[in-house]
């Protein structure tokens, strides 16, 4: 059934909820780039051929702190993405809402590192 009167949009602005939704969205893909770079620095270091043949020494391990960092930073991306698919689940209840998929991905993404992460210390 479909009880709309007319076509047209009765929302007439973007009220808390949306804010909210937007500025958790954008921060958890902030915390997610600086994951990255705090990523880089934490990483072993790759062992190209050319290093082993002039004897240049690599790091082969993960950095403790910084891997503490990534940690924290990763949760807190991944609970403001968890956060935003709750508002939004909350909040859309048309079908021509938008769905935030790439929540949704990034949810997956930081799950998948942190498991891949402490698969390797």
């Amino acid at each position: 059934m479909n009880y709309q009167i007319s076509g047209k949009e009765r929302r007439n602005a973007a009220d808390l909820w949306t804010y909210a939704l937007r500025v958790l969205a954008i921060l958890g893909w902030s915390l997610f780039v600086c994951a990255i770079i705090v990523s880089y620095y934490a990483a072993p270091d790759v062992d190209y051929g050319i290093l082993r043949y002039h004897h240049i020494e690599i790091r082969k391990v993960w950095l403790t702190p910084l891997t503490g960092y990534l940690y924290i930073v990763l949760l807190l991306s991944a609970l403001s993405s968890y956060f935003c698919l709750i508002i939004d689940n909350y909040r859309s209840r048309r079908k021509n809402d938008g769905k935030y998929f790439n929540i949704l991905l990034l949810l997956v993404i930081t799950i998948a590192w942190v498991s891949f992460i402490l698969v390797q210390l």
